[in-house]
């Protein structure tokens, strides 16, 4: 009895009434994009109007979408549409704060595998921390941080690229250490949208409907901006103008930072959606992935790194690897590892360790209740 036991505390871990599904599947897509986007070797940019384009929708969204979401999760853990006060808001700080550190900590050891690509978490861990001050702040308030810091963040973004910190051995280092392939004055933005989001009732299916159209709607503004730069001599690619109004992956343009914020809200709503209905069971195995989204992105680069050792005995070759054509096996390899590890224990490993760490580095206080929020 105790193995059937065992199993049914983990089927409900992550398919219970108190854990949003769609959130799962939005989190697995930004996983698997974000490997697509690592592993695929996409040419040219998005064209609607072009399908052999289409593949590039995963290049830079994809990690906005993980940002977004990360957000999300931060809002609900501390929350969601209730703010804690008080103590119990106190603890959900500190505790933030320690995942912070560790997350910071376990992308600088992944960075050390020498895996040919921007290892996201150090840039998270510092968007954990940003995000602190935030946490009591009404929904207008942070979709008020959230628009000022995408409008004004990239007309500053370009000098800050240019510092000379970044400059020699000690600067190339010092951009993986802070993450700033995915800048964090900028990519706060995407995290307080996200804390937004989160803060309304992600349970109705008005919300969810809405979530999507303004998504839809977002993107088309940034559509529209972007076609009006395109038709205007001054916002030529090489120009100041041009760097900041850029819609290009990783560009932190105005015209990215509006598209892919508004294509994340409409994944996310578009995918609590589809979770309210039957599919939401015929998704489980990738909505696994997504329950798990720490242990799937650390699992997949080190999966690579052995993969690369073992094959080529060297992990820093992108070309060689890419030629390997491994995106279908490490997708299926995730759905498959995911869904026995969340069939048979539940929460995932990386998961479950980052919340014992911050529980045993910050107690629980007096007063505070002991049971977890699903995210």
């Amino acid at each position: 009895m105790a193995a059937p036991a065992a199993v049914t505390r983990a089927w409900r871990s992550w398919n219970g009434p108190a854990r949003l599904h769609g959130i799962d599947l939005a989190r697995a897509l930004a996983v698997f994009g974000m490997l697509a986007a690592h592993l695929l070797t996409i040419k040219e940019p998005l064209r609607l109007t072009d399908p052999s384009t289409w593949m590039d929708v995963v290049n830079g969204r994809s990690s906005i979408l993980f940002a977004l979401l990360a957000g999300v999760s931060i809002a609900l853990i501390t929350g969601g549409r209730m703010p804690h006060r008080g103590t119990r808001l106190g603890v959900d700080r500190r505790r933030l704060a320690v995942r912070a550190v560790v997350l910071w900590a376990i992308g600088l050891l992944l960075i050390q595998t020498g895996v040919p690509i921007y290892v996201i978490l150090p840039a998270y861990g510092i968007l954990f921390l940003l995000a602190l001050p935030l946490l009591t702040l009404p929904i207008w308030a942070l979709w008020a941080i959230a628009a000022s810091v995408g409008v004004v963040v990239p007309w500053v973004l370009p000098a800050l690229d240019a510092l000379p910190i970044w400059e020699g051995l000690a600067g190339e280092t010092l951009f993986l250490v802070v993450g700033w392939a995915y800048p964090f004055p900028l990519w706060i933005a995407f995290v307080v949208a996200g804390m937004a989001l989160g803060r309304t009732d992600l349970r109705r299916a008005g919300t969810q409907a809405l979530i999507l159209a303004a998504g839809v709607a977002v993107v088309a503004l940034g559509s529209t901006i972007g076609l009006l730069a395109d038709a205007g001599d001054w916002a030529s690619p090489d120009s100041y103008a041009g760097a900041v109004l850029s819609a290009e992956a990783h560009s932190g343009g105005i015209v990215e930072v509006v598209s892919s914020t508004g294509f994340a809200m409409a994944v996310l709503g578009a995918c609590l959606l589809v979770c309210r209905t039957p599919l939401t069971w015929v998704l489980a195995p990738v909505r696994a992935v997504g329950s798990m989204p720490l242990t799937a992105y650390v699992g997949q680069v080190l999966a690579w790194a052995v993969v690369a050792l073992a094959v080529f005995g060297d992990t820093t070759d992108l070309r060689a690897f890419r030629d390997l054509h491994p995106l279908g096996w490490f997708c299926l390899g995730a759905i498959v590892l995911c869904s026995l590890w969340a069939l048979l224990v539940g929460r995932g490993p990386l998961e479950s360790a980052l919340a014992a760490v911050s529980r045993r580095v910050v107690p629980t206080a007096a007063g505070y209740p002991a049971d977890r929020v699903e995210t």
